[in-house]
């Protein structure tokens, strides 16, 4: 049983006791660059060498220096337009994008999403077709023509619902531009009243069904879809993340009990309102509906009559992104992070293998998930979820309360996992942990500890870090791995402490918040924000959120955009 009461976590470690643990594993990174880069450096520490000449670098790049204009800036030599926007129409039948009404429902249904998120591109039968996570709505922005700024009629809510979800639509390239090719038979908008079919441990449990579903086999919509994933027999995986934003309780002594405390459920929505359209958002009538959402669903982009498939055995949590690998057996390998502060790391490998033209349909349903548990001194572990382990009835069970089965298990409270990606160069695996207030302050939501500790260095985390680790024998599925902190986000021209970050962050290339989280082809990472823009204060000189690549290789960092 856990003391909620008590009032702090204690830092459990010096920051530069850690420094010094981070500095004694240099076997961990090849050649001359030994964890220079990657450890935890205090400011003024020596770097290990790193490019100085422009030959030799890998950021063929002029880098772009911050700024807080209201437009996309990228280096010379690179252009940008926009692809698709909110509200573009889908289909040559459905109205253009009205900007006095900002549409309706019936419009919303056929157009583009709102707020862009994870997205992937994928080829088919001579086509490119783009699936993006369209993650929540602007309130202010989709209401904007109302005096409450929020949805006041039936049609209005019904338009917020339709604006969530998944848009997919084929993209074709002319005279140096894509645009969005309508009318073609792969376009398709996958919204919050989407049927799909619930799969894995979790189908069927008890605490899945509901009067609409008594079999608790079927789901309506996916919403609040941040990252994503691909896997390699081409679908994409939308991942739920705040889904509890949207319940709400229409009976006034309504309390939320534990479980739904622990994700975020209580009596009020952030102003959606979908419990006054349907009654499923109701919490209070029908308990079991959030059970239902927090997974990865899986999409066949090219097919527009298959169903999106809810896979439980990767659990339920607030997802950031699916991170697919594979190991040299043909297990497939999920890493995923539960974007919340204090929140854990996981990984799922399946139980059967992977063989090219083989059958797919049943991957993501049967294997082990596991949560991630780092130590001090560079190692770390993955722990299996098990009702052995877990003190939950079964395998199902752990697939629905995720978050408890880690905490048993004495998984590592991290700092808001965000994307997490695997470099194709070599077995190594990146994760941003975008930043954390409560660090050193309290515990998270489930009453776990969150210490100041190896891989979350520092309290009251305003910058945030990215965290690495080597799975041992570079086998994905090993169960050990070695870790250790590729950057450190701070301000040096603020900060002489901690708070100025690693040694490979300057005045030139700092950022805050990191996010979004990709490989190239040629091992170059990616690394995207999601911040603060304030642009002074303890975030002077770090200008709008910003995109950077880095090369894992040197650990010179860039700002690309």
């Amino acid at each position: 049983m856990v003391d909620r009461s008590a009032p702090r976590c204690p830092r459990s470690r010096a920051f530069h006791d850690i420094v010094a643990a981070a500095l004694s594993r240099r076997a961990f990174m090849r050649g001359s660059a030994a964890l220079g880069a990657g450890a935890i450096l205090p400011a003024g520490a020596a770097l290990a060498p790193r490019p100085s000449r422009a030959a030799d670098t890998r950021l063929m790049f002029p880098a772009v220096a911050a700024n807080t204009r209201d437009t996309v800036t990228v280096p010379d030599g690179f252009n940008w337009h926009v692809v698709a926007s909110w509200g573009d129409p889908l289909w040559s039948h459905a109205p253009a994008f009205d900007p006095e009404t900002r549409g309706t429902a019936a419009s919303q249904a056929l157009a583009i999403g709102d707020n862009n998120d994870g997205m992937e591109m994928f080829a088919g039968g001579g086509r490119s077709v783009l699936a993006v996570n369209n993650e929540y709505v602007n309130l202010e922005i989709m209401f904007g023509n109302r005096a409450s700024e929020r949805p006041e009629s039936e049609d209005d809510v019904r338009k917020n619902m339709a604006a969530h979800g998944v848009s997919i639509f084929e993209v074709t390239g002319t005279g140096g531009r894509w645009r969005i090719a309508p009318d073609s038979p792969v376009n398709r908008r996958i919204t919050a009243d989407t049927p799909m079919t619930i799969a894995g441990p979790a189908r069927g449990h008890p605490l899945l069904r509901t009067a609409a579903d008594p079999d608790g086999t079927r789901a309506r919509g996916t919403w609040n879809n941040c990252g994503c994933g691909r896997t390699p027999w081409g679908t994409y995986l939308a991942c739920e993340e705040n889904f509890n934003g949207y319940f709400s309780a229409s009976d006034p002594g309504f309390t939320p009990d534990a479980d739904q405390t622990r994700y975020g459920i209580g009596a009020k929505d952030w102003g959606h309102g979908w419990a006054r359209v349907d009654s499923r958002f109701d919490v209070s009538r029908h308990p079991n509906e959030p059970n239902r959402v927090g997974y990865v669903v899986e999409i066949d982009p090219l097919n527009p009559a298959a169903a999106p498939r809810k896979r439980t055995a990767l659990g339920r949590f607030k997802h950031e992104n699916a991170e697919v690998e594979l190991t040299a057996s043909g297990h497939v390998v999920v890493y995923m992070g539960d974007d919340e502060r204090g929140e854990f790391l996981y990984r799922f490998v399946s139980a059967d293998t992977y063989r090219e033209n083989g059958a797919t349909g049943s991957l993501l349903d049967s294997g082990t998930l596991y949560a991630a548990r780092f130590h001090d001194n560079m190692r770390g572990e993955w722990v299996a979820l098990t009702p052995e382990n877990t003190g939950l009835a079964s395998q199902a069970e752990i697939c629905i309360r995720t978050r408890q089965a880690a905490s048993a298990v004495g998984a590592t409270t991290m700092d808001r996992p965000e994307w997490v990606a695997a470099n194709p160069a070599r077995a190594e695996v990146f994760c941003c942990l975008t930043n954390n207030k409560n660090r050193g302050i309290k515990p998270n939501a489930g009453g776990d500890p969150a210490p100041v500790n190896g891989p979350n260095p520092r309290a009251r985390n305003r910058y945030g870090q990215i965290v690495r680790w080597a799975p041992d024998g570079g086998d994905h599925a090993a169960p050990g791995f070695t870790w250790d902190l590729f950057a450190v986000a701070g301000n040096p021209t603020v900060h002489a402490d901690a708070y100025a970050g690693s040694a490979n962050i300057d005045a030139g290339n700092m950022f805050n918040a990191p996010d979004g989280l990709a490989f190239d082809r040629n091992g170059l990472m990616w690394i995207q924000t999601d911040g603060n823009t304030r642009n002074r204060g303890e975030f002077a000189g770090m200008g709008n959120n910003q995109m950077l690549a880095g090369d894992p290789e040197t650990g010179e960092i860039r700002r690309f955009l």
